[in-house]
C-alpha cells in the first residue's frame, strides 16, 4: 500500500520556471555554477549558494540558516509563489524521443520505515544527518525523491488526458530536454490517484535514497502530528518501463605496481579473456565485461566458480569488484579509494578510450546496464546494490515544485 498525498506545492510563477528550475548543484563544473550564478537573478542556484561572492564561507547550521533566509527572500519578492490549495502535480519530461511521465506528491516516511518503499542502495550515515540538518533548518525540499512502481491503467489514462491540456509550465533547457508541469486540483482527479496508489503494494526508490533516509530522521526527531508535512517526503511516482537505467563505467588510475602483461594474466584465474580489437566495446552477452587497456579493447566473461548465484553477487559490478577491484588492484571501498572514477554510460566510449591513451587512467572496465527486472529483484530481497551500480534517468530539476516542511 502506498500512501501519498497532495501538498500546496512552492514554486516559480509560469513566466520565471525556465529560469529558477536548475539542475542538481554539484552536476554542474565551477565554471558554470559561477556563468549561471553572475547571469541569471533568479536561478534556483542563488538559495542554495547564498555566499556565493565572499571568499570565507559558513558550513553547517550557519550556512543552512543563511539558505533559508534567501529562500524567504525569494518567496517575498514573487520570484517564488505557494499554491492556495493541495494538489499533486504531472511532470513530464522528455529526452530526445525518450518520454517521462510523472507524478508528483508527498509520500508516506511510514511507508519508507516499513519497508514498503523498497531500497537497493546503501546510505552514508554523514550524509543522511548533514540533508536532515538542512531539511530541519531551511524548512523546505526542492528536489523529489523518483520512485517507481508497475504500471497502472488507470494512473496512466489520467495522464494522458491531463497531458492534453496546456501545461502551467513548458520550456526547454539549454541541453534540449523539454520540462512540462500541470497541477492536478480537482477533487475526482485527486481522489483517483490516491485510491489508485493505495492499493500498490511495492514502491522502489530508483534515485534519493539519502533524501528519503533524512527524511525519516527528521519525521523521527521532530515526533510531530501524524498528518504534518514533516512526516511525509515530496516524491516523483513513474511507472517503472519508463525509467531509463543506464550502467556506471570504472575507471582505475593505476595497475596496483604490476605491469599489463602480468595483470591480463591474473585476470585469466577467474575470466575468459579475449582481444576484441582497438575500439572500445559495450558488452552484450551475459556475464560479459569490457576492458579497455594499453589501446587494446578485451572482452572478459567470468568463469564458472568465479561467482556466486545470488541476486547480488551475480551482478557485473559484483563480479569486477569481487574478483578484479579487490584482490588484484587492491580497491578495498570504492566509495572512498581515489585509484578509481565512475563514469555514467552517458560518457561516450570515445572520451573514456581518450582518457586511457592519455594516460590519465590505466584501465577502463565498461559494464551492462541492469535491468529494472533485477533492480526489484534486489530490493525485494531486502539486499544491496554495489555502489554504483545504476545511472537513472529522468534526472529530475530542483526548484521546480518545492515541498513546505514547516
Amino acid at each position: 500500500m502506498a500512501t501519498i498525498r497532495p501538498f500546496k506545492a512552492i514554486r516559480p510563477p509560469r513566466d520565471k520556471a525556465h529560469l529558477l528550475a536548475s539542475r542538481s548543484y554539484v552536476s554542474y563544473s565551477d565554471k558554470t555554477l559561477k556563468e549561471k550564478l553572475e547571469n541569471n537573478p533568479y536561478t534556483f542556484l542563488h538559495i542554495i549558494n547564498p555566499e556565493y561572492k565572499k571568499k570565507n564561507k559558513k558550513s553547517g547550521i550557519e550556512k543552512y540558516q543563511l539558505v533559508k533566509e534567501k529562500f524567504e527572500d525569494f518567496l517575498k519578492s514573487g520570484n517564488l509563489i505557494q499554491d492556495e490549495k493541495a494538489a499533486f502535480y504531472l511532470y513530464q519530461q522528455q529526452k530526445g524521443k525518450h518520454i517521462f511521465q510523472g507524478i508528483i506528491a508527498a509520500s508516506s516516511v511510514q511507508d519508507y520505515l516499513n519497508g514498503s518503499i523498497k531500497i537497493h542502495e546503501h546510505t552514508i550515515t554523514e550524509r543522511e544527518e548533514m540533508f536532515k540538518n538542512y531539511l530541519d533548518v531551511t524548512g523546505f525540499n526542492a528536489d523529489p525523491v523518483l520512485l517507481s512502481y508497475k504500471g497502472n491503467f488507470i494512473i496512466q489514462s489520467l495522464i494522458n488526458k491531463i497531458s492534453k491540456s496546456r501545461a502551467e509550465y513548458n520550456f526547454t533547457t539549454t541541453n534540449k530536454v523539454q520540462h512540462q508541469l500541470w497541477k492536478i486540483f480537482a477533487e475526482d482527479e485527486i481522489k483517483i490517484i490516491s485510491k489508485t496508489f493505495s492499493k500498490i503494494d511495492k514502491i522502489y526508490i530508483a534515485d534519493g535514497h539519502h533524501r528519503s533516509a533524512s527524511s525519516a530522521l527528521l519525521a523521527k526527531k521532530r515526533k510531530a502530528n501524524k498528518e504534518a508535512n514533516c512526516n511525509y517526503f515530496m516524491s516523483c511516482l513513474i511507472d517503472e518501463k519508463q525509467l531509463h537505467i543506464i550502467n556506471f563505467n570504472r575507471l582505475v588510475k593505476n595497475l596496483n605496481g604490476l605491469s599489463s602483461s602480468d595483470f591480463v594474466e591474473k585476470i585469466k584465474t577467474k575470466f575468459e579473456v579475449s582481444k576484441i580489437s582497438s575500439t572500445v566495446f559495450n558488452p552484450r552477452k551475459k556475464d560479459e565485461i569490457s576492458m579497455y587497456l594499453n589501446g587494446k579493447c578485451y572482452c572478459l566473461i567470468a568463469k564458472e566458480g568465479a561467482f556466486k548465484a545470488d541476486c547480488v553477487s551475480k551482478l557485473d559490478p559484483a563480479i569486477l569488484s569481487n574478483n578484479i577491484l579487490f584482490p588484484i588492484l587492491g580497491i578495498k571501498d570504492e566509495k572512498t579509494n581515489k585509484n578509481i572514477t565512475f563514469e555514467s554510460g552517458t560518457t561516450p566510449l570515445s572520451e573514456i578510450k581518450n582518457r586511457v591513451d592519455n594516460r590519465e587512467f590505466a584501465v577502463a572496465f565498461i559494464l551492462k546496464p541492469i535491468p529494472i527486472k533485477t533492480l526489484k529483484e534486489v530490493a525485494d530481497k531486502g539486499k544491496i546494490m554495489p555502489p554504483k551500480s545504476t545511472y537513472i534517468e529522468p534526472k529530475l530539476r530542483s526548484g521546480l515544485t518545492i515541498y513546505p516542511i514547516d
